[in-house]
């Protein structure tokens, strides 16, 4: 790389969003350098597990003694990281960060980040969430509605493929969608009688999920999902959506793209003369050597606490709180989702009745409640949603009561009975005290502040996630499912993985820090798109917002550059 070059734009960052960045910003012609700090992995050569069953590990999958020493916070989620897919969640001894209140950072650094290990869900915001803090008095009012960004989800689904079926709800827009996935025989039973027991507007869909069903679609070499369930390892197919499979490769079609894995961004370089951002700083993360890079506009997608980290440490004369802080607003109102509480269930019957491959993906209950005065509910703001599934257990199940010999080879080879369980999604509201900002005294191996987080659930919070129990326990036993049994496990905040806010998007740079177009209100050719510009959290899985807000900001860039107005 010629170091002196001076790029028309660079993303920091190339996940979810970055990678959307760095497609945008190349087709519209701008020579672009793309930043990560993690390695680079390789759409297909770069998923060494991707093929693996259980027995190709020592302990089946399970992390070994050392290794679960070494992912000690990642493990926090339950799910990840095991032995097939650990190389995609950081090391929490190379990456700590300061918990002042606890805050489960689960993360991914490499090529990619966390499209290759993400939930897939999307789902459109709508003037319902867009104009909640307005009506509520609370936080900032969003500078923008549900008719600014429609269009820029209309190109994002068409484009990454979303399945899933319309449904005419005001307050969970409809897209352009793949053919849906089928729900099973006890989802459907679940979905009959929950349209039959309940007149508040609840219903049953399957979820909507970045997964190409359609086997005539044309998505530029990526092919229709195996329905093989083992998607974070890397797909393959490209069968998911990810930056490896889709939008990188975009970006590299075009010519225009220099990417650079290995490389930390830690400081946004400011100009006191022309008032605006010169390049970033970054440390090689396997030479420690110290590198400036050059560009006219500057898109943040790191993931959103590392961006605010990013404009916290970016200090100068002008700004000596952090870049575009103003307002005394950034590093402030971050949010996430409930997660870990729920229901789970016994279905009788259907013992006859199985399913075909391992559908990566599970039914969805939209918002029912505080949607007008009819379902409004004391106590608590906003809403929350489910996702679930039902499944029949394994032959596991019998090893604690079945004899020996024959008996025992017959009862293993029978799938065993049918369960139900759901999972419910909580909006948390942006409180100003609910904030990150940069340890005084931890800094990490390559020497920059650690992260310090002061975030934690509040009263609104803790009676939403009382009625989540209630209302699926009400639906389980009205379907008349047995040993119903809520869950509510002790978390942080952080474990929906869905952790945004910290550089709000608003109206004026008083109260916050980026304004309707992405950009900082006072640096306006620095962009931050991720997470981070998050004013509320809604209810729903975010990634789908926040592509759709980058498309449309790397297109504004674009027109901004090359009218003059950021040269």
């Amino acid at each position: 790389m010629n170091k002196e070059e001076i790029f028309d734009a660079i993303v920091v960052g190339t996940g979810i969003s970055g990678g959307w960045a760095a497609k945008e910003l190349c087709e519209n012609g701008l020579k672009t350098l793309v930043l990560e700090r993690g390695p680079m992995v390789r759409h297909i050569e770069d998923y060494p597990t991707m093929n693996d069953d259980p027995w190709d590990y020592p302990l089946k999958g399970e992390l070994s003694k050392a290794d679960k020493e070494k992912y000690h916070i990642q493990s926090r989620v339950g799910w990840a990281p095991k032995e097939d897919v650990k190389h995609f969640f950081v090391n929490d001894l190379d990456h700590p960060y300061v918990e002042t209140k606890r805050f489960d950072w689960i993360r991914g650094y490499q090529v990619g980040g966390r499209s290759l290990t993400w939930g897939k869900q999307s789902y459109r915001w709508s003037d319902l969430d867009f104009e909640a803090n307005k009506k509520e008095g609370i936080g900032v009012d969003w500078p923008v509605r549900y008719k600014d960004i429609s269009p820029w989800y209309d190109k994002v689904e068409a484009y990454i493929g979303v399945s899933g079926e319309n449904l005419g709800l005001p307050h969970l827009p409809d897209g352009i969608f793949q053919p849906k996935m089928d729900l099973n025989c006890v989802e459907e039973e679940f979905k009959a009688s929950v349209a039959e027991k309940f007149d508040d507007g609840r219903l049953i869909t399957i979820g909507r999920a970045a997964h190409i069903t359609d086997p005539d679609a044309d998505f530029e070499g990526r092919g229709t999902c195996q329905n093989r369930n083992r998607c974070w390892r890397g797909c393959p197919f490209g069968g998911y959506f990810s930056s490896n499979s889709s939008t990188l490769p975009a970006a590299e079609r075009t010519g225009n793209m220099t990417l650079r894995p290995n490389s930390i961004v830690y400081e946004v370089v400011y100009d006191d003369t022309t008032k605006k951002a010169t390049g970033v700083k970054i440390i090689d993360a396997e030479t420690n050597e110290k590198i400036e890079f050059k560009a006219k506009v500057i898109f943040l997608c790191a993931s959103s606490m590392a961006s605010v980290g990013i404009l916290l440490q970016s200090k100068s004369e002008r700004f000596p709180n952090g870049l575009g802080n103003d307002s005394d607003a950034l590093g402030r109102g971050i949010m996430d989702h409930h997660y870990k509480l729920g229901a789970s269930a016994k279905v009788d019957g259907y013992l006859d009745k199985y399913y075909k491959g391992r559908r990566p993906n599970g039914f969805y209950i939209p918002r029912f409640v505080n949607l007008n005065d009819e379902t409004k509910r004391e106590g608590y703001l906003r809403g929350f949603g489910y996702q679930g599934s039902a499944s029949r257990q394994d032959w596991s199940a019998s090893i604690g009561e079945m004899g020996y010999g024959k008996d025992l080879k017959e009862s293993i080879l029978k799938p065993g009975h049918w369960q139900i369980g759901v999972t419910g999604f909580g909006e948390f509201l942006p409180y100003d005290d609910n904030r990150v900002t940069l340890s005084r005294s931890k800094k990490d191996k390559w020497g920059l502040p650690q992260l310090d987080f002061d975030v934690e659930f509040k009263e609104n919070e803790y009676n939403m996630r009382e009625d989540i129990k209630k209302e699926i326990v009400a639906m389980f036993k009205a379907a008349g499912f047995k040993d119903v049994q809520p869950y509510d496990e002790v978390t942080g905040p952080g474990l929906g993985i869905h952790e945004m806010g910290g550089a709000r998007m608003g109206h004026s740079p008083k109260t916050s820090i980026v304004n309707k177009h992405n950009q900082l209100h006072t640096v306006p050719n620095v962009y931050v798109t991720d997470g981070a510009f998050m004013s509320s959290s809604s209810c729903v899985n975010p990634s789908l917002t926040y592509m759709a807000f980058t498309a449309r900001a790397a297109n504004h860039a674009a027109e901004q550059l090359k009218s003059g107005k950021l040269s």
